[in-house]
C-alpha cells in the first residue's frame, strides 16, 4: 500500500492548522481510511496529538536538520502502510531560516521536495474578500510549490462565507471547507505550545468532536482527491538520523519526561536496540539490564517537587551512571544538574551528576536551529561529530557548573555560539536537542 499526501499549510501560527489537521486524522480514521500523519520541523507536542488521532506514530519531517535522502526515506516509511499522508507544516507555509534553496525547514520545502499539494487554511476574522488576495499571494510564489485548496476557519456567518468563496473562484482555488469560529475545539495550551496529548482530560472525546466538526464542515472527500502520490526514497536510509546509543536503552518517559523524536525510537528499534522505559516522577531507578541511559526533554519544571523527592529514581541513577553511559536533553539535562528553581523561584535538588544549576524562575527564551559538534563522545554521537537540532526552552541557565562544554553550538547560518551542555565522567547532557547527524567533516571549530 502506498499513500497519497498533502500539506496542511497556513500564512501563520494561530491560523487552526492543528485543530483542522486534527479534525481531518480523526474524521478519516473513523471512515476506515488507513491514515498517518507527520509535522514539518521540531515539535514534540504535534505529533503525540497526531499519533491519538491516527492509532500511528507521527513522524517529523525536517528539511534544515535533515538530508533529502532521510527526508525520503522517512516519508517512504510513513506511507509504506497507508492510505492517505496528511503533514501539518509549522508556522507560515514559507516560514524558515536563510540557507540555501530547500533546506530553510520551511512546510514549502517539503512540499517542493516530496511533490505534495497544499491545503491552505486561512483564519478569516476580520476579512472577507480580501482573503482571496492573501490566497492568490501564495499561488505561485516558490517553484514546486502548488496551493490546491484553501479551507476557511473561524467563519461568522452564511453571508460571511459567500463572498469569500466567491472570490476564491473567482482565482481559480477550490474551498473545501468553512469552519465557524467555535472556541470549543480549542486544544489547552502551555508555555512549550499546546498541553501534552496524555495529559488532556478527555483525549478521545474531544477527538470524537473534531471529526463531528471535519464531517459537518469540510469536504473531505474533495480534500483525499487532491492529495497526489509522493516523489519518495525507493529505499530506505541505510541507518537512522540519530544512530541508536546502545544495544538496551533505558528511556525515561512520563509525565516531566517525553519529548523524544518517534523517528529516533522507530530507527533504534529498526537497527536491533530495545527500549526499555522507566518513570523517575514513579520513583523508578533507570532498569539494570540496560547498557545506556537517556533522559529526554519535557517538563521537569512543573514536576520539580517529585523529581527532588524521588530518591530511588536518583540514586539508581547515580549507580548506573558509575559504569555506564548518562544522556540528558534539554529537560533531561536539568534533571541531571544540582538544582531546579520551579516558577514561583523554589530550589529543588535535582541528580547532582553534572554540577549546573537552572531556573525556571528567571526565565529566558531560547528557541531555533543549531549545528552542534560534539568536543566529548556522548551517546549522542563519537567526539568531533557535527548534529542536527534545535534549542527551545524557557529555563535559564543561573550556575554553569564547573563541568567540561560538552557541545560547541552554531545557528542555522553559522554565527558562532559558542561552547555548552556538560560531560563529567560518563555522565553528558545540553539544552541540545539532536535531530540527525550531519555527517562529512566537522563545520564548527574546538575553539
Amino acid at each position: 500500500m502506498t499513500a497519497r499526501g498533502l500539506i496542511i499549510g497556513a500564512p501563520r501560527s494561530g491560523s487552526g492548522k492543528t485543530t483542522l489537521t486534527l479534525a481531518m486524522l480523526a474524521a478519516f480514521r473513523r471512515r476506515g481510511v488507513a491514515i498517518r500523519a507527520a509535522k514539518s520541523g521540531p515539535d514534540y507536542i504535534d505529533p503525540a496529538f497526531h499519533a491519538a488521532a491516527t492509532g500511528a506514530p507521527s513522524l517529523n519531517l525536517d528539511s534544515w536538520a535533515m538530508s533529502p535522502a532521510q527526508l525520503g526515506a522517512l516519508a517512504a516509511e510513513a506511507t509504506a502502510d497507508s492510505e492517505l499522508l496528511i503533514v501539518e507544516s509549522a508556522m507560515g507555509l514559507f516560514d524558515g531560516v536563510a540557507v540555501e534553496p530547500g533546506r530553510s525547514g520551511a512546510g514549502a520545502d517539503l512540499a517542493a521536495s516530496l511533490g505534495l499539494p497544499v491545503l491552505l487554511v486561512l483564519d478569516i476574522s476580520g476579512q472577507s474578500q480580501t482573503a482571496a488576495a492573501v490566497a492568490r499571494g501564495f499561488v505561485g510564489h516558490a517553484p514546486g510549490v502548488e496551493i490546491a485548496g484553501v479551507v476557511l476557519n473561524r467563519l461568522a456567518s452564511e453571508r460571511h462565507r459567500s463572498g469569500i468563496v466567491q472570490a476564491m473562484e473567482a482565482i481559480g482555488l477550490p474551498v473545501l471547507g468553512a469552519v465557524p469560529r467555535d472556541e470549543r475545539y480549542a486544544v489547552p495550551e502551555r508555555h512549550l505550545g499546546l498541553v501534552q496529548a496524555d495529559e488532556h482530560p478527555a483525549l478521545r472525546e474531544h477527538l470524537e468532536r473534531l471529526a463531528d466538526l471535519a464531517e459537518a464542515h469540510l469536504d473531505l472527500d474533495g480534500i483525499a482527491r487532491l492529495a497526489t502520490a509522493p516523489a519518495l526514497a525507493t529505499a530506505p536510509a541505510s541507518e537512522p538520523p540519530l544512530p541508536p546509543p546502545g544495544q538496551r536503552i533505558a528511556l525515561a518517559r512520563d509525565a516531566a519526561f517525553s519529548f523524544i523524536y518517534p523517528h529516533h525510537l522507530q530507527g533504534w528499534r529498526r537497527a536491533g536496540a530495545e527500549i526499555h522505559t522507566f518513570s523517575p516522577l514513579a520513583d523508578e531507578p533507570p532498569p539494570e539490564a540496560c547498557d545506556v541511559c537517556w533522559v529526554p526533554g519535557g517538563y521537569p519544571e512543573l514536576h520539580a517537587g517529585a523529581l527532588a523527592a524521588a530518591t530511588r529514581f536518583k540514586a539508581g541513577l547515580a549507580r548506573f551512571a558509575d559504569t555506564r553511559p548518562v544522556h540528558g536533553e534539554c529537560g533531561g539535562y536539568m534533571a541531571l544538574g544540582e538544582g531546579l528553581e520551579d516558577a514561583a523561584g523554589a530550589r529543588h535538588e535535582m541528580a547532582g551528576l553534572l554540577s549546573h544549576s537552572t531556573s525556571f524562575a528567571r526565565r529566558k527564551m531560547n528557541l531555533g536551529y543549531r549545528r552542534a559538534q560534539l568536543l566529548a563522545p556522548a551517546p549522542i554521537g563519537a567526539a568531533g561529530e557535527v548534529l542536527r537540532g534545535h534549542e527551545f526552552h524557557y529555563a535559564s541557565l543561573i550556575d554553569p557548573g564547573r563541568d567540561t562544554a560538552l557541545v560547541r553550538l552554531s545557528d542555522a547560518q553559522g554565527r558562532d555560539l559558542g561552547s555548552a551542555g556538560g560531560q563529567r565522567g560518563r555522565v553528558t547532557g545540553a539544552f541540545f536537542h539532536a535531530i540527525a547527524a550531519e555527517g562529512g567533516a566537522p563545520e564548527v571549530s574546538h575553539g
